[in-house]
């Protein structure tokens, strides 16, 4: 009997911290459109993860310029530890800057308590390194756990997602695929999710996220849609 109680126990805090993953699913986070990044009709929110990286984060930011665009960038803390310059030029150029934890693990499968510090550890340094208090965290994989749920709220971080992605980071992704995988999904109000880093992904990937950016943003032109950092997005 104790046994089973323990056992059941047990089952039930597992559930309870990993109950939050659930939202990685499409059907989950559409009956969270908070959390899913759900914005204005008129506006698509256009987000990078896994930077900054000197291999292509320059030419992402050089690329967003000539289109007249500006994003937010999803920091990795160890990334940044090692690229600062390029932190401070993304927000010198007036993205929006957001953490994305420190190193990309899996909430899910971290020791307790490192979520929790890493999480601030990176926030920290997002706030040090570019002088902006950052407002958003995306984790890694887009897997929550009830720990990296309750590490944002203390850091006053507001989680979120995204509605479409272009599957930029396989070995096979090109401009075009990454296009017709996000097209479905360009709409208002969406969350755009795309990478400028291979740190994480099938080296060179980022190409393709990179040759799809002015194809992206010119459909989102074509519907009469807006493309901007999530800060002008109004998630509700």
């Amino acid at each position: 009997m104790a046994r089973a109680a323990l056992t059941l126990g047990f089952t039930g805090l597992a559930l309870l911290h990993a109950g939050p993953a659930a939202s990685w699913l499409p059907v989950v986070r559409r009956r969270l459109p908070g959390l899913a990044g759900v914005g204005h009709a008129g506006h698509v929110a256009l987000t990078f993860d896994d930077g900054p990286d000197p291999r292509s984060t320059p030419l992402f930011l050089d690329e967003l310029r000539r289109l007249g665009c500006r994003a937010t960038f999803f920091l990795l803390g160890d990334m940044l530890r090692r690229h600062p310059e390029l932190g401070r030029r993304i927000a010198a150029e007036g993205h929006e800057v957001a953490v994305h934890g420190w190193g990309h693990r899996n909430s899910l499968v971290t020791r307790p308590g490192r979520v929790t510090a890493e999480v601030a550890r990176a926030a920290d340094l997002v706030a040090a390194v570019t002088g902006t208090e950052p407002v958003w965290y995306r984790p890694p994989y887009g897997v929550l756990s009830a720990e990296a749920l309750a590490a944002a709220r203390r850091r006053g971080l507001r989680p979120v997602l995204w509605t479409a992605w272009g599957k930029d980071w396989t070995r096979t992704a090109t401009p075009a695929s990454v296009l017709a995988t996000l097209a479905p999904g360009i709409r208002g109000g969406a969350t755009v999710l795309l990478h400028d880093s291979d740190c994480t992904s099938a080296p060179g990937s980022w190409r393709a996220a990179l040759g799809a950016l002015p194809d992206v943003v010119a459909r989102c032109a074509d519907l009469g849609l807006r493309v901007g950092p999530l800060r002008e997005h109004g998630v509700r």
